[in-house]
């Protein structure tokens, strides 16, 4: 009768509270486990993450996202050669800072060149292109390819589309 007695305790235990009852481990030679908690999942990085927190450093220390966006039509040319000169330092700056930039043929543009490379992504041929693939051509562009890049760590609990927090000043 008590392992009658028992099998109901535990059955509603299991069904009410999902586990067993502490009185009635010692009676089936159970010994109750301490778990660990399981630790906070981190944030979900996206694809867009690098792309964004790249962004957003050109917009802090070069204000770019600013300059793109401005209406410059009613601007002069000398006025926005000015601002654009600040801003092209300040830009090279933070991209050298964190990206490795080699170019994709280290050739002397101008001059006829064999792509060494066959990855279709990384030489596009331009002009009056044959059908099949040319051997060569006059380099106009070198290209770029990101030997290294060196972001900080995201911040999970950062929202990553945020490029640049609005401000307000207080007066």
């Amino acid at each position: 009768m008590a392992r009658i007695s028992l099998a109901i305790r535990c059955f509603f235990s299991l069904l009410f509270r999902g586990s067993l009852p502490d009185t009635a481990l010692p009676q089936l030679g159970l010994v109750r486990r301490i778990s660990p908690k399981p630790a906070a999942a981190p944030a979900a990085i996206r694809v867009s993450d690098g792309a964004l927190q790249l962004l957003s450093i050109l917009q802090r220390d070069s204000r770019l996202v600013d300059f793109v966006m401005e209406d410059i039509a009613g601007y002069s040319d000398d006025q926005v050669g000015a601002a654009v000169r600040s801003l092209h330092d300040q830009a090279r700056e933070s991209l050298t800072r964190y990206v490795k930039l080699e170019p994709v043929i280290d050739g002397v543009e101008g001059t006829f060149t064999k792509p060494a490379v066959s990855d279709p992504a990384a030489v596009k041929f331009i002009g009056n292109v044959p059908a099949g693939k040319p051997s060569g051509g006059l380099l106009r562009h070198k290209g770029w390819r990101a030997g290294k890049v060196d972001l900080p760590a995201l911040n999970p609990k950062q929202d990553s589309t945020i490029i640049a927090p609005a401000e307000i000043e207080i007066e």
